[in-house]
C-alpha cells in the first residue's frame, strides 16, 4: 500500500484548530468538561446493526469511487440518525463532496490529508487522487468515510466546540487534546464498521490487515504529534469495532498513555 494512502487514513480531517489562539493556562488535566467527558453521545448503548453492502470499486476509477463512498455516506447518515433519535439528541445529517486535485477547503490549505471535515459547513470532502485510488479494494475508503463522519458527530454534539475552547498549557497539552479528538473519531469509525460488519463481504483477515496498517503508521512517521501513535490508533479503532458503542470512545477521560 502506498505511504500516501497510509498517511491519508491517519490524517483524516484536521479539525479547525482555533485552539492555537488560546492563552496558556495552568495544567488542564484531567479534563473535567462534561461536554467532552459525559456527552450524551455516549449514552444510548450500541449502534444498531444494519446493512451497508459495498459497491464495486476499481483502481483509478473516480466514478466508481464516488458511487462507493456515497453509498457508505448514506449508510452513515441513516445509522447515526437512528442512534441520535434514540439518545434524544438533535441530529443534522452531514454532506459529502469530492475533489480530484488539492484545493483550499474550510478556509485552509488542503495539506496531506485524504479527507477533511469542515465544521462550519457540516460537510466533508474526499480527495480522489491517484494515491487514494491506486488500490481501493481494502477497507481504506470505508474507514476514511467513517472517520470523517466521526468528526461530524463531534461537531453536532458540541464536542468539537468544547475541544476548541478547552484551555491548554503549552504545545504538549495542545497536541494531546488534538490526539484525543482524532482518536475519538477513529473509535467512532470502528463503532460504525462493527455495526455493519455482518453485511460486508469481508473476512477477519481484512480487519486484521486494516489494524496492521494503522499500527505501522501514525505520529511515528510525522513531525507533529497530533494524531497518535500507530498502536493507539489501531487500539481505539478496534475498541469501537468490538464494543459497537460510542460509550467505548470517551478518549477525553482516558489516561495520557492511551492517547499518546
Amino acid at each position: 500500500m502506498p505511504i500516501m494512502r497510509i498517511t491519508g487514513l491517519i490524517c483524516g480531517v484536521v479539525l479547525s484548530l482555533a485552539l492555537l489562539g488560546n492563552t496558556a493556562h495552568a495544567t488542564t488535566y484531567p479534563i473535567r468538561d462534561r461536554v467532552l467527558t459525559a456527552n450524551k453521545l455516549y449514552s444510548a448503548g450500541e449502534l444498531q446493526a444494519s446493512r451497508c453492502t459495498e459497491r464495486k470499486v476499481k483502481p483509478n476509477d473516480v466514478a466508481l469511487a464516488k458511487s462507493y463512498l456515497t453509498k457508505v455516506f448514506n449508510c452513515l447518515n441513516t445509522s447515526w440518525g437512528a442512534y441520535f433519535k434514540r439518545a434524544g439528541l438533535p441530529f443534522s445529517p452531514a454532506a459529502i463532496g469530492f475533489i480530484t486535485k488539492k484545493k483550499r477547503f474550510c478556509g485552509e490549505a488542503w495539506g496531506g490529508a485524504a479527507g477533511k471535515y469542515c465544521p462550519a459547513e457540516r460537510r466533508f470532502v474526499i480527495l480522489l487522487d491517484k494515491d487514494l485510488l491506486a488500490d481501493p479494494s481494502d477497507l481504506f475508503l470505508f474507514g476514511l468515510a467513517a472517520h470523517e463522519y466521526g468528526h461530524h458527530l463531534q461537531n453536532i454534539t458540541g464536542i468539537d466546540r468544547a475541544y476548541e475552547e478547552h484551555p491548554y498549557s503549552g504545545k504538549n497539552e495542545l497536541n494531546e487534546q488534538s490526539r484525543r479528538g482524532e482518536l475519538q473519531a477513529e473509535c467512532l469509525a470502528g463503532v460504525f464498521i462493527g455495526s455493519v460488519w455482518d453485511s460486508l463481504d469481508r473476512t477477519e483477515e481484512d480487519w486484521e490487515y486494516m489494524l496492521d496498517v494503522q499500527r505501522e503508521s501514525g505520529d511515528e512517521h510525522t513531525k507533529v504529534r497530533d494524531h497518535g501513535k500507530g498502536r493507539n490508533i489501531a487500539a481505539w479503532l478496534n475498541r469501537g469495532f468490538e464494543a459497537v458503542s460510542p460509550a467505548a470512545c470517551n478518549t477525553w477521560a482516558a489516561s495520557s498513555a492511551k492517547v499518546s
